[in-house]
């Protein structure tokens, strides 16, 4: 390998430039590429990948030679070839590379690990090289490169040799740039809104404009960006805070105010904190708090879908640790447009649904693999709203600290510090960006928006506060998460009422150059800011090298109520704190609560369609990529990993069923929670007040099916939905609040915490507005007293009975059976079922006594896909009636507040006494593959094979056990 390098160095005629290190894999053939390709209808033949490290500095032979075979070689892996830029090249080749200033983990390593070596390198970065086999046009290769090589947000790419760019090494004075608000009128207001992308209402520039009109002098710079960041939708939530006034002059109660007030009159004594702070907090158990967060990374994952979905996961995950909590589990709820849209139903700017969702799925999956925290529940959902902004939920639950009870605001004189990552332009300005309509210039413009992870450094920071907190006596006063706004939203709120005096000089960076306003507002990731009692400092710090984190005293709280930033000694912000937090004017609109009213059926048609043949309806449910097996993402998830998990994701025979909710545990325990989720946006099409009846519902029944007791469930809330200053956009958020608020006092499930995500539309160049369907995804939190008597979806054992606890209604509109028909033949969406508590307690009582064999809830297809699953997941047959005179009802309808359960024959009377009617007896659990569901005068025959085939795609012929 030596003589290799050293001949390419030869050849090559490299001593003090940049080398490129080529890491060959034995397979060149990159089948994932390919196929990608290939399904653009780009004719490609084939195209190998190689994975290039660009290193700069004075470096001889012997120190390339040092590098490759010490650092970079891996025999079984790859081959490491030094690249002779000179040498001729096979087939079209295409290069990319990282831009200046986007951080690259592997690069950083590699400076850190060459500089222990005492190789001299200066600067690196990382890349990748295609050759392309094929008969290409110029247009089949740029669409190639813009839609399956390369990133333009954060890569550069060139046909060819590409020419790699470092961030400057050297210190460069950045000038802070001053404004006169106080001369400007509306107009040039308005123009610097949207000059600076802050964002801001029209109410919100004149309110800045007076208050530097009572200061008396120019704002600054780093001042607009941190009144932008604080003001911001996606910080201060400004719609959920709003007067809202209805078209017929009804005044209705802010939102998050109307969720607030919903919790308080419930008055669950196990609510420790709900809505305050990083996360919600309960106690189901005395002594044993959990935190639980869900956050949404949409905007990002739009433009950069790796780094976006990655950073969403260590975002809520660090929100966990500054409850503060040790993270234990993570979810992942996942929207995207259909995979196989046409590049031709693209609207310019916007990425392919496939390379969003591929993108995605491996972001989550490296953050909380590489992490080690297991992920155990979630959904993945395809639909055309989703093409131009897919949504991405990321959740997180832990184990609060020991400390945490001590834990108090800061106190004058406690040191501002900062742990963790160093700042760099990556995420710049993400708090507004994500508060914008994104349109065909986004990914040009939004670079420095996109965050880049690095959870190795993460898992640092957990190991670190788990030994500052997780303590009787903490050495922390307070904390939170550096996240959006970066230090500006971190400092700032914290200094909230008390003030600071913060020097950005002690910022560690990744490099020089950046601007005062920049390194205030940076949000790279894996930091949080603490208080810290300075008697308390050394200890702190002792801590951190421990750890092996960056550690950085920022300065201190100061007691004036003044926020106050030093770039090299020299004051670039001065504020009041109260200025800041409370000087932004509450943003009036208005709402169109229009009426709604379910769209006459036409049962008829449904009727004929189902009945021509029910069992083809039923493979095309299994079919739908909203139902189909997710065992392909599940399997990219680590689900086991701190050996807790008790429910998991896919369970069954072949441990290829899916469970309805998870089930965590510590080792030496016996209870512990369940978590579970609810979505359907196709409901709030048509209403979204029934559509939040509808996923709080789900949500519950997940939990409650996993093994939790229904009188101990917490709630979080998370809206995604369109512009709101829309009233009819409006009009439908107001009314899945108020059926958020109905459901959670019916079921007596109090809301510990939320998150809103508005402005999720594209506006293309062709004018043209993409907005999602109204997304409500509600996750539920519940506790389970006994792990031992938890069930799981799948069958047992034949000879058990089939048992349908609830009432089926002609409840069609919106359910996936129109879907799969084409059609839309109106009637009404699921609603309230008032039973439905009741018969969840009578359930769980049913499941402590032992009595529940399986269980599975009845959601998405309706009762045949829910059996279909349960003998998917078992691996046996079963034989049943379903009752009800309209068949398309009876097999399709999704109708609420239902649960299948699978009870041992002798088992039934007792079973059937603790539930509230309607019980129905459908039938039984066989030992061969058939399942015969007779509804009506129709039956549906099919093997396990053959739902098998339908729901997996793939072949499975007659499975023999």
């Amino acid at each position: 390998m030596e003589r290799q390098v050293a001949s390419s160095l030869a050849s090559a005629g490299v001593s003090t430039a940049t080398v490129v290190i080529a890491l060959r894999p034995h397979d060149r053939v990159d089948a994932a590429t390919t196929a990608a390709a290939k399904s653009l209808g780009i004719p490609v033949e084939s195209i190998s990948r190689d994975q290039l490290v660009f290193v700069d500095g004075p470096l001889a032979p012997a120190d390339v030679s040092v590098l490759v075979n010490t650092l970079l070689a891996d025999p079984l892996q790859h081959e490491c070839v030094v690249l002779d830029r000179a040498a001729p090249t096979v087939g079209t080749v295409v290069e990319v590379v990282r831009r200046a200033g986007v951080t690259d983990t592997e690069a950083a390593e590699l400076l850190t690990a060459s500089q222990r070596l005492g190789v001299p390198v200066r600067a690196a970065t990382t890349g990748r090289r295609y050759e392309i086999f094929g008969e290409l046009s110029a247009t089949d290769l740029q669409t190639l490169v813009d839609r399956v090589l390369a990133n333009a947000v954060i890569e550069d790419v060139a046909v060819g040799e590409v020419t790699a760019t470092f961030a400057s090494l050297d210190p460069v004075a950045v000038p802070v740039e001053t404004f006169d608000l106080a001369a400007l009128d509306v107009a040039a207001l308005t123009l610097l809104n949207v000059a600076r992308g802050m964002a801001l209402d029209p109410a919100e520039l004149v309110a800045l404009r007076d208050i530097y009109r009572e200061l008396g002098r120019p704002a600054t710079d780093i001042e607009l960006e941190t009144f932008a960041q604080t003001w911001s939708e996606h910080c201060s939530h400004k719609t959920f805070r709003a007067g809202i006034t209805t078209t017929t002059g009804e005044r209705v109660e802010p939102l998050l105010a109307q969720l607030r007030s919903s919790t308080d009159a419930i008055n669950a004594p196990w609510v420790v904190s709900a809505f305050v702070g990083n996360a919600g907090i309960v106690e189901f158990e005395p002594g044993h708090r959990l935190a639980i967060k869900v956050e949404t990374h949409n905007h990002p994952s739009a433009v950069e879908p790796f780094g976006g979905a990655n950073t969403g996961v260590g975002g809520v995950v660090r929100d966990v640790m500054a409850a503060p909590a040790h993270p234990v589990a993570v979810t992942d709820i996942l929207c995207f447009g259909p995979l196989d849209t046409p590049l031709s139903a693209l609207p310019v700017g916007v990425l392919p649904p496939s390379r969003i969702a591929d993108g995605v799925t491996a972001g989550v999956a490296d953050y909380g693999n590489k992490l080690g925290v297991p992920n155990v529940g979630g959904a993945v959902l395809y639909d055309p709203g989703y093409v131009a902004n897919p949504l991405v939920f990321c959740g997180c639950v832990g184990r609060v600290h020991v400390g945490a009870a001590a834990l108090r605001p800061p106190q004058s004189g406690d040191r501002v510090v900062v742990i963790g990552g160093a700042a760099g332009r990556d995420g710049i300005r993400g708090a507004t960006f994500s508060s914008m309509t994104m349109d065909a210039s986004t990914g040009s413009v939004a670079g420095a928006s996109v965050q880049i992870g690095d959870p190795i450094v993460e898992k640092l920071l957990v190991d670190l506060l788990d030994e500052l907190i997780d303590r009787e006596n903490p050495l922390v006063r307070a904390l939170t998460d550096c996240g959006a706004g970066g230090l500006s939203s971190a400092v700032g709120e914290m200094a909230e009422g008390i003030g600071a005096d913060v020097e950005l000089d002690l910022v560690p960076r990744k490099y020089p150059g950046l601007a005062p306003w920049e390194v205030w507002l940076s949000e790279a990731q894996e930091r949080m800011v603490l208080a810290v009692d300075p008697t308390l400092m050394s200890e702190v710090t002792a801590a951190a090298n421990r750890h092996g984190v960056l550690l950085a005293d920022l300065g201190a709280f100061t007691g004036d109520a003044r926020l106050v930033v030093r770039s090299s000694g020299v004051i670039v912000l001065d504020l009041p704190t109260d200025v800041l937090h409370d000087g932004r004017p509450r943003r009036e609109m208005v709402a169109d609560l229009i009426s709604v009213t379910p769209a006459e059926a036409d049962p008829d048609l449904r009727r004929r369609m189902v009945n021509e043949d029910p069992g083809a309806v039923l493979d095309r449910l299994l079919a739908h990529p909203n139902i189909a097996s997710k065992q392909a993402t599940i399997h990219r998830y680590d689900f086991e990993v701190q050996a807790s998990t008790v429910v998991r994701p896919l369970t069954g025979a072949h441990l290829d069923g899916h469970s309805d909710g998870a089930v965590i545990v510590r080792p030496t325990e016996t209870h512990g929670f369940a978590i579970g989720v609810g979505v359907n946006p196709w409901f709030g099409e048509r209403d979204t007040r029934a559509m939040a009846y509808s996923v709080v519902d789900e949500a519950i029944r997940n939990v409650v099916v996993a093994g939790a007791d229904p009188s101990r469930i917490a709630l979080l809330d998370n809206f995604s939905w369109g512009d709101p200053r829309r009233a009819s956009t409006l009009g439908e958020l107001v009314g899945a609040v108020r059926g958020c608020v109905e459901a959670a006092a019916l079921y007596g499930t109090p809301f510990v915490s939320g998150k809103d995500s508005l402005n999720n539309e594209y506006v293309g160049d062709d004018g043209v507005r993409h907005a999602i369907p109204p997304t409500l995804v509600i996750t539920a939190l519940g506790h389970v007293p006994d792990v031992d008597t938890t069930v799981t979806s799948d069958l047992k054992a034949a000879g058990n009975l089939l048992v349908l606890l609830g009432e089926t209604l002609d409840e069609l509109a919106g359910s996936h059976l129109d879907k799969v028909l084409g059609i839309d033949a109106g009637g009404a969406v699921p609603g309230r079922v008032d039973a439905a508590p009741e018969r969840y307690r009578g359930f769980h009582e049913a499941v402590r006594a032992g009595l529940v064999k399986a269980a599975h809830d009845c959601s998405e297809g309706g009762i045949a896909v829910a059996l279909a699953e349960m003998a998917i997941g078992g691996r046996l047959g079963i034989e049943v009636v379903v009752p009800g005179a309209d068949v398309a009802v009876a097999l399709f309808s999704e109708s609420n507040g239902r649960i299948v359960a699978e009870v041992a024959s002798g088992d039934v009377e007792a079973f059937t006494a603790l539930l509230p009617g309607p019980v129905t007896v459908l039938g039984s659990v066989v030992a061969g593959p058939q399942v015969r569901i007779v509804a009506g005068p129709l039956r549906i025959e099919r093997s396990i094979g053959e739902l098998l085939t339908a729901w997996s795609g793939t072949d499975w012929g007659e499975p023999t056990d």
